[in-house]
């Protein structure tokens, strides 16, 4: 397991940042995408989870999907997507089961993350805030967590 600190994320996402290109958030806009190549995201929490594991590093090896070439906003660019399994341990509550959300930084016009932080799907889980601990548990064969 890799331990994992919660981190604020640039909040587009959720929509939390009010940006009026991404109203209700990219997730909301992107949801029916997904739902129609087979990805349904509905079950979880309409926000990504940051969470750094510095001082280690990931490195992408055989996603669960991939969606090349998305088209998912009327004028920005199409990008490409991948998606990895994950649980999350957290001493205050029971483990909960979600994925790894991972626009490729290749085809992401902005909004960069830094190469130690993860986004997280999850169903909304209480006692989760920024600078909390966890531990992510992720098969290897999807990514690879590396010191």
């Amino acid at each position: 397991m890799t331990p994992a600190i919660i981190v604020q994320g640039h909040r587009v996402a959720s929509g939390l940042n009010g940006n009026p290109r991404f109203p209700g958030g990219t997730l909301r806009m992107q949801l029916p995408f997904f739902r129609e190549l087979g990805l349904d995201l509905s079950v979880y929490h309409l926000g990504t989870l940051n969470v750094s594991i510095a001082p280690m590093s990931y490195r992408v090896m055989k996603p669960k999907w991939t969606f090349r070439a998305l088209k998912w906003h009327p004028t920005e660019p199409a990008e490409d997507f991948s998606f990895f399994d994950v649980i999350v341990h957290h001493d205050e509550a029971a483990s909960v089961r979600g994925l790894i959300y991972f626009p490729h930084p290749e085809t992401k016009p902005e909004h960069f993350q830094k190469p130690d932080v993860l986004e997280l799907l999850l169903p909304w889980t209480e006692r989760l805030a920024y600078g909390t601990e966890i531990r992510l548990e992720v098969p290897e064969e999807q990514l690879r967590i590396e010191s």
